[in-house]
């Protein structure tokens, strides 16, 4: 009668698609957001990038060496977790502080608890929330943003808003703004998501279930005013979460109904 079952560890619906090009296609996703990152603030911002994701894929190779165990940096997924950490930089941090973000992403989030999978929350999310604890000064230093050949500085976005100040929809809309490096232009990070829907890597389920419910909310609570409601979703890092951090497969539901309620 045994003979009747195959018995196995889950998962046990598969399909053709691999690790590594569901990782190389949220890591393509994400290349507007940072050229556009690149462009408004210089190429500081670029060695940024390529520091914190030089740093991901180094842990996660050496911790696999160290531990005798399969060597996984080919599956890209240590290049996205550098990517998402090093978007949600301010442009003018000391580079070294995103690369031991991304050292505590890959060994103490990841790897310590069993590698690509096992983690309990998003590596990249867990390390920001870290250096906001450990370095709160050059995490919110947003002084120099270069638009063009002007200098933009002072408040972000939403600093404003709370301090009852208005801001251009259009600025924040295109990404003429203070803020991290990937985050400010909604247009290319709309374009990294249509990318990942088209492609799909993601369902749209996640992604505007959480911006509807945030633009619910701020409506309601807002006085009813439109041009609020716009302003609070463009004007941080909701779109860029949205996309690229709710969406996160280990750590974001599977099935449709649990995606609406935990959203």
């Amino acid at each position: 009668m045994s003979k009747l079952f195959n018995v196995s560890s889950s998962p046990h619906v598969r399909n053709n698609d691999t690790t590594q090009r569901i990782m190389r296609d949220v890591a393509i996703a994400m290349l507007p957001a940072t050229a556009y990152g690149v462009y408004q603030f210089g190429l500081y911002s670029l060695l940024i990038v390529i520091l914190t994701v030089v740093s991901c894929v180094v842990s996660e190779y050496v911790w696999e060496k160290a531990m005798k165990k399969p060597v996984t940096v080919y599956d890209c997924s240590a290049v996205v977790t550098g990517m998402i950490l090093a978007l949600n930089m301010p442009p003018e941090i000391p580079f070294w502080i995103p690369m031991l973000g991304g050292v505590f992403a890959i060994i103490v989030v990841k790897q310590l608890y069993g590698g690509l999978g096992q983690n309990f929350m998003n590596p990249a999310l867990a390390a920001r929330c870290f250096l906001l604890i450990s370095f709160a000064g050059s995490m919110n230093s947003f002084s120099s943003a270069k638009l063009g050949f002007d200098s933009l500085s002072g408040a972000t976005p939403l600093a404003q808003l709370r301090a009852g100040e208005t801001v251009n929809l259009m600025d924040l809309i295109i990404g003429r703004i203070p803020g991290t490096i990937g985050e400010v232009s909604v247009i290319a990070l709309l374009i990294g998501g249509i990318y990942m829907i088209a492609r799909k890597v993601i369902s749209p389920r996640i992604p505007l279930i959480y911006i509807g419910t945030v633009a619910v909310f701020v409506f309601v609570f807002g006085g009813f005013d439109v041009q609020y409601m716009l302003s609070e979703i463009c004007a941080g890092g909701l779109v860029f979460g949205a996309f690229f951090m709710a969406t996160d497969y280990v750590t974001s539901p599977i099935t449709p109904k649990d995606r609406l309620y935990t959203v």
